[in-house]
């Protein structure tokens, strides 16, 4: 089980495999970077290790936990030390801004929503999921206590549109079959994935799982792609292009 830091899952302990499972997939990126519009300045909050930021625009990002400012790379701007709910610019002093899978890991959530609605001109942009629909994905049954952790920690998605925009558009984003943004329902098509520690390493939820719960979750899983169980049941979609889960993209816009 994790100790939380900066938020509720302690990236400076477990965070140093981000960069490399958690690449960003580009047709997720390119829905994110059309819905900024034609904002030329963006901040960028809870910005990892980098994913998602728009290449052709200038970028501020912000992100509490060093063990992730160390991974982006050196093509991307240096992270200030700073979180959500005490983002140190004036009002409205950005085109767009972005938060693209943290605000539920935020000590604040309400208090980070509002600070991002606070300091952007346009669009508030959030890519997070919709606790809800988390039992779509095949995973809950072999790991309920992460689906039921996972509940816990996502902000319903109704309470987060209301708070960054006065109005909000909430889009259902399709996740491809060999999505590159290795959070868990990137896997529904390539079970096996979930063997691998490593795998499991960059997705935090594993982190409010006991080590027991989620030896069992592997075992079980392994067992059923041994005997062809799992493929009886959901074999078809390893073929399938697209999944529609839990991942939702938030768009909201101030008055006016």
């Amino acid at each position: 089980m994790s100790t939380a830091t900066g938020g509720d899952f302690d990236y400076e302990t477990n965070g140093s495999g981000y960069a490399r499972q958690r690449r960003p997939d580009p047709r997720i990126a390119a829905m994110i970077h059309t819905v900024l519009g034609d904002a030329r300045t963006v901040l960028n909050v809870g910005a990892g290790a980098g994913s998602y930021e728009p290449a052709d625009r200038y970028v501020v990002a912000v992100e509490p936990s060093a063990q992730m400012r160390a991974q982006r790379p050196a093509t991307a701007v240096p992270a200030l030390d700073a979180t959500a709910q005490r983002l140190p610019f004036d009002d409205g002093a950005f085109d767009a801004v972005m938060a693209t899978v943290t605000v539920h890991q935020w000590a604040d959530t309400a208090g980070g929503l509002a600070e991002l609605r606070r300091v952007a001109r346009g669009p508030v942009v959030v890519l997070t999921f919709d606790g809800d629909a988390l039992d779509r994905l095949w995973l809950a049954e072999y790991a309920p206590e992460l689906i039921a952790a996972e509940r816990r920690r996502y902000p319903p998605v109704d309470d987060i549109a209301a708070a960054i925009g006065t109005t909000t558009e909430v889009v259902e984003v399709p996740i491809p079959i060999d999505c590159a943004d290795g959070f868990t329902e990137a896997f529904y098509a390539r079970p096996e994935q979930f063997l691998d520690a490593r795998v499991r390493a960059a997705q935090s939820a594993w982190g409010f799982v006991d080590e027991t719960a989620t030896a069992r979750a592997v075992e079980r899983l392994r067992a059923d792609l041994g005997s062809g169980a799992w493929d009886r049941r959901h074999g078809h979609l390893r073929t399938q292009p697209q999944f529609l889960g839990a991942l939702r993209l938030l768009v909201g816009r101030p008055a006016g």
